[in-house]
């Protein structure tokens, strides 16, 4: 059928999840660096417990201000100057980001880099899902942009491993300072690639620079059959049709819109609370300090560092697995397992935190330990891979970027209350901050059963009808004489345009 990815579109996706990885990289880094013998030597944490507590949440903390920041960055910029400079500011901005932290010489110089580096890595993971569900066929935009949670979680495990790796160092510097200068690769390779990466022929459209978006759909789909050509120029009518009146409702109200309109403020608000119920499962408390409950519970050396590792290991193959699934099972069920089965692994993990944390009971500790890999599966195969597409499609074309940006800063708030108040509360009332977590995930369950609809197997254009907004053109289940009237009429309307005889994607179009 022509709406199967092609490896035109797969290679887009990978090139793209570049941009995941380094999200996923530089988030990740600072857990294993929190943990390392030199960084703490080198800040001189051991000495002052109380004044680590306090750095490590503010290290925390300015990250996540920084990601919020590069969120709304990309608010206004993904739709102002397209998804393909944006993505160059943004590679930029985590390489400056980045180089700065691995070269810092006080902790001043730390701090202040940290908040570049979460600018960078703000952007990013906004602008990648934007990205990937412009260019991505309907019955597969699951897994194609559930490659950018895949890829995420691969930098956790990569940046976990490497961690793992320096902690053996006699080099104290190089332990802490290689693996966060390894964090400058990844968006330094995306620059390279992007010369093969093609603006968004949603965003093009927007700017009525039609000739270039129909070239690279009918790439997207591929010409080597009837089939595909039919889809393609399906896709690219409904496109235009519904961006130019898009385009027209947009002229009456402008940004106001976004929150006084009643079907832009629901879409708004749905895509900030799946961010925020994905935070309120614990998953980032429970990671950046991964290895200080293991820890806890009676591990020491490097087992801690390579249990963390293992951890991300393990995301990543349940992310890949929720790829796979979500075109099949759909969005709904699988973030509703996914929530589900992370709210009884922190319950039950938090029990054995309770009742061995200290002992020498092997028996409890090593449940202690299975829980949170049990918590790490349910919240990548089905909390992570599910959330970034979500909240990449339930937007139209004209305000994706400013959705998708106010959902992740839905993430980033989240993460900066939760991470920053860990330390304190992990000291204090220890395993009982976790049950904070167990009760909100139980109230977010309800909420997104019976407010979110589902949204598998639908163009991004037919999920407007999904919040009351008019769909100009209904494509996805169209009947193949359907498919040959649209052609009919689109070669009319547009002419040469849409003739594939006419039509030749060069290098420069692309």
């Amino acid at each position: 059928m022509g709406r199967s990815f092609t490896l035109y579109n797969l290679r887009i996706i990978l090139v793209l999840t570049l941009g995941s990885f380094t999200f996923g990289y530089g988030f990740s880094v600072i857990s294993n660096t929190l943990g390392q013998p030199g960084f703490i030597s080198y800040f001189n944490f051991e000495n002052n417990p109380a004044h680590a507590q306090a750095i490590t949440g503010t290290i925390n903390g300015l990250f996540c201000a920084g990601a919020i920041f590069g969120s709304l960055t990309v608010g206004w910029m993904c739709e102002s100057r397209g998804r393909k400079e944006t993505m160059y500011l943004a590679s930029i901005v985590n390489i400056v980001g980045e180089a700065l932290e691995a070269g810092s010489i006080n902790i001043a110089m730390f701090l202040v880099a940290r908040f570049i580096a979460g600018w960078g890595i703000g952007m990013m993971v906004v602008l990648i899902p934007i990205y990937q569900a412009e260019i991505s066929p309907p019955s597969s935009r699951g897994f194609l942009v559930g490659q950018h949670g895949t890829w995420i979680v691969l930098g956790y495990a990569i940046a976990g491993w490497v961690g793992v790796g320096t902690f053996y160092s006699t080099n104290l510097s190089f332990q802490w300072r290689f693996p966060i200068a390894l964090a400058c690769v990844p968006p330094l390779a995306l620059i390279v690639c992007s010369p093969w990466i093609p603006e968004s022929p949603r965003w093009l459209l927007t700017r009525n620079r039609k000739e270039e978006a129909w070239a690279i759909v009918s790439k997207l789909h591929g010409d080597d059959t009837e089939e595909r050509r039919n889809f393609a120029r399906g896709e690219f009518h409904q496109m235009a049709q519904q961006v130019q009146a898009d385009a027209s409702a947009w002229a009456q109200g402008g940004n106001r819109q976004l929150f006084n309109k009643p079907s832009y403020r629901k879409r708004m608000w749905m895509g900030f609370f799946i961010q925020y119920a994905a935070q309120s499962t614990g998953a980032q408390v429970i990671y950046v300090y991964i290895v200080s409950l293991y820890q806890n519970l009676g591990l020491t050396g490097g087992v801690p560092l390579i249990l963390g590792a293992a951890y991300v290991t393990v995301a990543t193959l349940s992310n890949f697995g929720g790829a796979l699934l979500l075109d099949r099972v759909g969005r709904k069920p699988l973030l509703i397992a996914g929530l589900s089965g992370c709210m009884i692994s922190v319950c039950l993990e938090s029990a054995m935190i309770a009742r061995y944390a200290g002992t020498s009971n092997n028996a409890g500790l090593g449940m202690g330990v299975f829980f949170s890999f049990c918590f790490i599966t349910f919240y990548g195969g089905g909390i992570d891979v599910v959330g970034y597409v979500y909240c990449s499609e339930i937007f139209p074309t004209h305000i994706r970027c400013q959705g998708v940006a106010w959902s992740l800063v839905g993430t980033f708030i989240s993460t900066l209350v939760y991470v920053e108040a860990a330390p304190t509360a992990l000291a204090s009332i220890k395993w009982g901050y976790y049950i904070i977590f167990v009760a909100l995930t139980a109230i977010n369950i309800v909420i997104f059963y019976f407010w979110c609809p589902e949204t598998k197997g639908l163009s991004l254009e037919e999920i407007n009808g999904k919040f009351g907004d008019e769909v100009i053109v209904h494509f996805t289940d169209a009947t193949e004489k359907q498919m040959q009237g649209i052609k009919t009429n689109d070669e009319e309307k547009y002419g040469a345009m849409i003739h594939e005889e006419r039509i030749t994607s060069t290098p420069s179009q692309v």
